[in-house]
């Protein structure tokens, strides 16, 4: 664990921020760019303050998108419908 001097704030890299929140290394690069999440980039590099991490973590989350449907289970979906209209 580091301590950014100006700030006084302690600050951990993305591979132990990771380890510790169980959140990829890609997904906090993404927070940090997008300033959902405070820290120092150093190159390609960047350090998150711990206390910035620790706040994301315990706040609620919109869980995001499921991904695209499948092609075998929007068929089993489609027959499932069609079974249902044909017992009506």
């Amino acid at each position: 664990m580091l301590l950014d001097l100006e700030t006084n704030r302690k600050c951990i890299t993305t591979l132990q921020a990771s380890q510790s929140s169980g959140l990829s290394k890609v997904h906090l690069a993404r927070l940090l760019r997008e300033g959902a999440l405070e820290g120092i980039q150093l190159g390609r590099d960047w350090l998150i303050y711990t206390d910035s991490l620790e706040k994301y973590l315990t706040t609620s989350h919109k869980p995001g998108p499921k991904g695209p449907i499948k092609k075998n289970a929007q068929k089993q979906q489609e027959g499932a419908s069609a079974k249902e209209e044909s017992n009506k």
